[in-house]
């Protein structure tokens, strides 16, 4: 056995450790963390399989990114967990159903990764294993699927635009301040001082008298 195999045995490994602990574990931070081990060590078997472009963008998009957001809304957030334990051995065989098929059609699919890798049409083998897939993806993304890749990139430039328009306009229940108006305000629009005397006489409740009856 190679070193390349030993490492590959070691994040699989890693992996099958941190992705049993992500629905085992009970606090939801704990949770998290786990799944962002689970994504290093996938981003590492894909630098393994030289496919360094899939590595980056797992560690760029989704820890950077996508688990950051998670941990910042489950720590913000007081989650109630019971709630959602409800009812977990009442459907855990028809969960545990899907997840063995899910786990043989994955077996079935991976198992014909270990055969040799196909040979590209005119390209020799050798050439096609010391090729920059990245290289590879950048040429392809920027002469053949270039006006793809700008409709993608207008599209999720109108739709971060329309989150800050929907987040930045005003609304009738909403409170807020002006920094020009902040900056303007002068001591007498805030404090207003009353003269009020130190003492002052008690003054005694009139009560009536009371009528004495023979």
């Amino acid at each position: 056995m190679d070193a390349k195999t030993g490492l590959f045995y070691v994040f699989a490994a890693i992996l099958l450790f941190a992705a049993l602990r992500v629905i085992t574990a009970r606090n939801p931070v704990h949770a998290a963390l786990y799944l962002v081990l689970a994504f290093f060590q996938a981003a590492a078997i894909w630098l393994l399989l030289r496919a360094e472009f899939l590595a980056i963008t797992l560690v760029l998009v989704y820890v950077g990114a996508v688990m950051v957001l998670f941990l910042f809304v489950v720590m913000m957030l007081d989650v109630n967990l019971d709630g959602v334990r409800e009812g977990f051995w009442k459907h855990f065989p028809l969960a545990g159903s899907v997840g063995a098929i899910i786990a043989l059609e994955m077996s079935y699919v991976l198992m014909g990764g270990f055969r040799d890798p196909p040979k590209l049409a005119g390209v020799p083998t050798q050439l096609a294993l010391q090729a920059s897939n990245t290289k590879e993806l950048g040429k392809l993304l920027y002469s053949q699927y270039v006006y793809p890749l700008e409709v993608a990139a207008v599209i999720l430039l109108v739709a971060m635009i329309a989150a800050i328009a929907l987040t930045m306009r005003q609304r009738k229940d909403a409170k807020g301040t002006q920094a020009s108006e902040q900056v303007r305000v002068k001591r007498g629009d805030r404090v207003t001082l009353i003269k009020m005397p130190s003492t002052a006489p008690a003054v005694a409740a009139a009560r009536p008298e009371q009528e004495v009856k023979p």
